[in-house]
């Protein structure tokens, strides 16, 4: 099955036609993406900012972690499920849109980096003048960053 398949094959779903005939389904749902990503961004910096030693050095980042992870993946299953969700309005403008790919692209990168964070920097965590977590966290929040400013300009160009 191709791209221009599966983009067929979803914009015929029943849910298609309901975001494209409601006139407030899709709104919702892009409200709640946003609200979602703003929690999954807000607890992320928060960790982050920490990594990189610009708030709280003296905080415990294993505090910090232990205390915003679940709102981050809470946070970031909401945004999957109505990122997903609003593909089905217009798939094949989705599929073909450079800042859609984009943002895959940076979400696949933030995902390496949370799994090198979790491998490489986070046993260094307590460790005085340790590189790796700094570089973490500066690469997570630029990643985070830039995903946000392409899902901003995948409304504007599709």
């Amino acid at each position: 099955m191709s791209i221009e398949d599966l983009a067929d094959w979803l914009s015929e779903t029943p849910l298609a036609y309901a975001l494209t005939d409601s006139t407030w389904l899709f709104g919702t749902v892009e409200a709640v993406h946003v609200l979602a990503l703003t929690l999954v961004f807000g607890s992320i910096a928060l960790v982050d900012l920490r990594l990189v030693g610009i708030v709280e050095p003296s905080r415990d980042p294993r505090q910090l972690l232990r205390q915003w992870l679940p709102f981050t993946w809470a946070g970031f299953a909401l945004a999957a499920a109505t990122g997903t969700t609003m593909i089905f309005a217009n798939p094949s403008g989705y599929f073909t849109n450079f800042f859609f790919q984009g943002k895959l692209v940076l979400l696949l990168l933030a995902g390496a980096n949370m799994i090198a964070f979790h491998f490489i920097a986070s046993p260094r965590l307590m460790t005085p003048g340790a590189l790796a977590p700094r570089i973490s966290g500066a690469v997570s929040l630029t990643l985070w960053t830039s995903i946000i400013v392409f899902g901003r300009w995948i409304g504007f160009t599709i």
